[in-house]
């Protein structure tokens, strides 16, 4: 197996370095400042990102599995990267639900790993995730879906300071008509929290958070506060585990497959 370590300045959604790595079916960890890719060969098998909800917390924060299910998953499991086949084999999980489930938090994190602004990437060959292999995705799959998220949002508001620098209300206050999961989120705008903890603490995929601030803010109702600028000797901040979908849709998929 290749030992090099390419690294590349900046690849955002189209990345000549992911397609390489995707054309010689590499295995490996693609890193930047805000997430972790993980393939196995050429395709994406797993992504983590510090703006994203852990994928701990989907399974376990609607009551579809127990913290202690998820810890014995991960003793057992874990060390042979089979989280997620043990989940299903002991009947924890319906698999479909899983696939959904860890599909929606590897788009949801892929989208924070591969925007503007991640920083330097480095790729380890031969490293793999406790997780394991639930649905690979091709790596085209994974920068279209990239690329629409991100013209999504540009559509609703184009401005993006509001996706990651923390969160003041206008003062033009909340309209009663407001849709519900707006008016969450808006309710949790307070001058420090950022969209990523807004969705931390509603138990949300971040990209959903996302498409609420924006439309918030060009509804005049939040902007980015403004903060100092970082220190040039700064530490840069390393990726961390996380990602996860709705936790209600993830209830929804349970009770209908368990229906079957």
């Amino acid at each position: 197996m290749p030992q090099r370590s390419p690294t590349t300045d900046a690849p955002p959604v189209g990345s000549p370095m992911l397609h390489r790595l995707a054309a010689e079916k590499a295995t490996g960890s693609l890193m930047r400042e805000r997430g972790t890719l993980y393939l196995s060969d050429g395709q994406v098998i797993h992504a983590e990102s510090p703006d994203t909800p852990g994928l701990d917390v989907l399974l376990t924060a609607g009551g579809a599995l127990s913290p202690e299910q998820w810890g014995e998953a991960l003793t057992e499991a874990g060390p042979q990267q089979l989280v997620g086949r043990f989940l299903v084999d002991r009947g924890h999980f319906p698999e479909g639900a899983l696939e959904l489930c860890h599909l929606g938090a590897l788009y949801d994190a892929a989208f924070f790993v591969l925007g503007r602004g991640g920083g330097p990437a480095r790729f380890r060959y031969g490293v793999a995730h406790w997780m394991g292999a639930v649905r690979p995705v091709p790596v085209d799959a994974v920068q279209r879906e990239t690329s629409r998220r991100r013209e999504m949002l540009n559509e609703i508001w184009p401005e993006d300071d509001t996706d990651t620098q923390p969160l003041v209300q206008t003062g033009l206050g909340l309209d009663t008509g407001l849709p519900r999961r707006q008016r969450a989120v808006a309710e949790l705008v307070d001058g420090v929290r950022t969209a990523a903890d807004i969705s931390r603490a509603l138990g949300r995929p971040a990209f959903h958070t996302l498409v609420d601030v924006r439309r918030l803010a060009a509804a005049g109702i939040v902007t980015a506060a403004r903060r100092p600028p970082r220190a040039a000797n700064a530490p840069t901040r390393l990726p961390e585990t996380s990602a996860a979908p709705d936790v209600s849709l993830l209830r929804r998929i349970k009770n209908a497959l368990e229906a079957l």
